[in-house]
């Protein structure tokens, strides 16, 4: 029996309809996100990975492992498999270019603490991007006005944000400068690179779910939610978006993925470039 079962698991694991709808209606409602049909084969490749880590041969099985008192740990897991998570240093430079010149100088000149939200920072590519932006504008302020939160509801990328280590390939379209300025080679790897020390001290990584209570508090000067809301749907958005601008400060900005958009007219926001809102003071 022990061997048929586990023959079975090394094989492809079929995700049926009904246990489909369990899981995309279980993620839906502990995140927001929404799997629809066209989601279906994402869901059961990502989640084949945890089924046979189990031991488990059927979706069957794992959907009722999810229901029973036992559920609650693997429900992390389950959602960590899920959640997308694509991204690399100063990706969409042209929010990077607008922040350093329309939020970090300013900010910098007024001598005025900066405090910017990466919310949905993956590995943590987008906040170190943040920091690297203001150590290039004035190094001795940027180390000691500003404040980066990341955070992201994948608990397994926090931790690889928070050690700062990355596949030196990832640095190829970096300019040397940058390179050579902010990351070190890690001794004993096999091409891995760390980001320097000054940076990682900018940056609080936590973990959080976007759709329920936020702990802290703003204002913020500029808060990037980028390839988040394509997740969810337009009542969400709205409603999250909502809460976004409710945490700038006036003139504070939102920048948001370049497959996203902001309703025309949405109250207290205003285009300023493309995918990049101000709030209205």
């Amino acid at each position: 029996m022990a061997g048929s079962q586990a023959a079975a698991v090394k094989t492809d694991i079929e995700l049926g309809d009904r246990e489909f709808r369990y899981l995309s209606e279980l993620v839906s409602g502990l995140t927001g996100i929404v799997l629809p049909p066209q989601k279906k084969n994402l869901v059961q490749t990502r989640l084949a990975r945890r089924l046979r880590s189990l031991g488990l041969a059927t979706f069957g099985d794992y959907c009722e492992l999810l229901r029973g008192t036992d559920g609650g740990d693997e429900i992390a897991d389950m959602i960590n498999a899920i959640t997308t998570n694509l991204t690399r240093f100063f990706r969409e430079d042209h929010h990077f270019e607008h922040l350093r010149e329309e939020v970090i100088k300013p900010a910098f000149k007024a001598r005025r603490k900066l405090r910017v939200w990466s919310a949905g920072c993956s590995t943590g590519e987008e906040p170190y991007s943040v920091a690297i932006t203001a150590m290039q504008v004035d190094p001795q302020t940027a180390k000691s006005s500003l404040k980066i939160l990341a955070t992201d509801l994948d608990t397994q990328v926090l931790i690889r944000g928070r050690t700062g280590e990355y596949d030196g390939a990832g640095l190829e379209s970096l300019p040397a400068e940058v390179t050579r300025n902010y990351f070190s080679p890690l001794p004993g790897s096999s091409g891995r690179v760390k980001v320097a020390k000054e940076l990682r001290e900018m940056i609080t990584f936590n973990q959080l779910n976007l759709l329920q209570r936020w702990p802290m508090k703003g204002p913020f000067d500029a808060i990037f939610c980028r390839n988040v809301m394509i997740y969810f749907d337009r009542e969400t958005k709205d409603k999250l978006v909502s809460r976004y601008r409710n945490m700038l400060r006036p003139n504070g900005v939102l920048y948001i993925g370049h497959s996203e958009s902001v309703v025309e007219g949405f109250p207290g926001l205003r285009l300023m470039g493309r995918t990049i809102y101000v709030r209205e003071s």
